[in-house]
């Protein structure tokens, strides 16, 4: 079992981020929900959206959500920071 010790060791945010990993993984961005597209009004506030080969800003954030996405525009990995 690992040793958890309140404000030193965390997984909250693996478990935000395994969530939205599981419904966006493999999915494409889009204006409603079905099995291949997720609706961008039903992501966070927080978060952006960072393509194939786009450079982006090493800020962190622990709240947003970082998508990636391949170039056709599915989701290939899910982070938060």
């Amino acid at each position: 079992m690992p040793l958890v010790v309140p404000g030193l060791t965390s997984n909250s945010g693996d478990d935000k981020t395994s969530g939205w990993m599981n419904q966006l993984m493999g999915k494409k961005l889009g204006d409603s929900s079905n099995e291949t597209t997720f609706a961008k009004t039903d992501l966070p506030k927080e978060h952006r959206v960072i393509k194939e080969g786009d450079m982006s800003t090493m800020d962190h954030k622990p709240d947003r959500l970082n998508i990636h996405t391949s170039e056709d525009g599915t989701v290939t990995k899910v982070t938060h920071g």
